[in-house]
């Protein structure tokens, strides 16, 4: 793995405040779907994928939500976290007709994080 600059005080500060909130919310998310409450199988009933697609979700967020918080993978974490909110942005837009303002925030709050973090996704990249 090559050598990685290190960042400057105050992009350490927020790259670690992006994480922690982030790695938070996610980790919300995870717990909500993977424990079966109530409002989340019923919003998976209707995308019409069936309840696996709840779990599967759910540990993707977990494992996203895990990953942002160790700095050796955080980037890919925020970057599968990323795919999982397209998901999410697709599925509020096209199946449910709901709100896609916070998918579009946490994208943008996401795509901040990997962008503050591109060295370190240059390192992953071949």
């Amino acid at each position: 793995m090559a050598t990685l600059a290190a960042p400057s005080r105050v992009t350490t500060i927020v790259i670690w405040i992006l994480r922690i909130l982030l790695a938070a919310l996610f980790l919300f998310a995870a717990f909500m779907k993977l424990s079966g409450q109530t409002m989340m199988v019923e919003e998976f009933g209707m995308i019409g994928l069936g309840q696996w697609f709840r779990y599967l979700t759910g540990l993707l967020e977990l494992i996203g939500g895990i990953a942002l918080l160790v700095p050796a993978v955080s980037v890919l974490g925020a970057v599968l976290l990323l795919c999982v909110d397209a998901g999410a942005f697709l599925a509020q837009a096209f199946v449910l007709h709901g709100d896609v303002v916070h998918t579009i925030v946490i994208a943008a709050l996401l795509l901040v994080l990997i962008y503050l973090q591109r060295e370190r996704l240059k390192a992953w990249l071949p």
